[in-house]
């Protein structure tokens, strides 16, 4: 019960930051990250990565059965809009569209912070840039899920599937009934990640950032100190 309240209480946390601050939706929470991305998202990788289609196979597993479904659990929520926002450097207003039309739950609140989040632009929180191949060796090591969303990858080896692209018979599968990868996740992780944190050094600790920080941080209550009840009886 105490985690379910604890959920009650982050929802109405986010809720309360689109109630505070409105524009949230449609703006960078830090105008420091305005400029960041391409106001102008790459049309090829924002339809790719909105089918399915990246030649990245749990990213695309998760995206088909999003697809299928209207829901997925919050960690892959999270990837996927990590990886259109680092690998894929598109801005979260496109993709974070295209997200709230797929969710069945879709919330604006909850939504529009958490994809902000995700894509690194409120200037406070920890920047995530997740690795989809290790998310796909971790979250689905027998590689069912991904099978079952992505069967172009029927007859590729278990060593292989999340990684085709390193696969002997990748000739025959990469362009042909499978999309080749449309960035290197390495190379693209690391531009990504040295775009962002030069961009959250330049504006650590000025105006802009202590006011987000005092406006939409968390307010965790401390936990209370066992009571020592000996000290309130008398001993007689």
């Amino acid at each position: 019960m105490r985690s379910f309240q604890a959920r009650l209480a982050w929802r109405d946390h986010f809720m309360q930051k689109l109630e505070d601050e409105p524009a949230i939706e449609h703006r960078c929470l830090h105008p420091a990250y305005e400029d960041l991305r391409p106001a102008e998202p790459d049309a090829a990788r924002l339809g790719a990565w909105a089918r399915g289609e990246t030649g990245l196979p749990f990213v695309d597993a998760c995206m088909r059965s999003l697809i299928a479904t209207g829901w997925l659990n919050f960690r892959m929520r999270s990837m996927l809009m990590a990886v259109a926002s680092y690998h894929l450097w598109l801005d979260w207003r496109a993709t974070g569209a295209v997200l709230a039309r797929y969710f069945t739950d879709y919330e604006p609140g909850i939504h529009w912070s958490q994809v902000q989040m995700q894509s690194g632009t409120t200037g406070m929180n920890t920047i995530r840039i997740y690795n989809p191949i290790k998310q796909g060796l971790d979250q689905d090591p027998t590689g069912a899920f991904t099978r079952a969303w992505v069967p172009e990858l029927a007859g590729v080896p278990d060593a292989h599937l999340q990684r085709p692209w390193d696969w002997d018979g990748a000739g025959s599968l990469l362009g042909k009934r499978y999309p080749a990868p449309i960035v290197d996740p390495v190379a693209a992780a690391k531009a990504a990640k040295e775009a962002v944190y030069a961009c959250r050094a330049a504006h650590r600790g000025d105006v802009e950032t202590a006011r987000i920080v005092q406006k939409h941080a968390s307010r965790k209550r401390q936990r209370r100190k066992p009571r020592n009840d000996a000290q309130l009886s008398l001993d007689l």
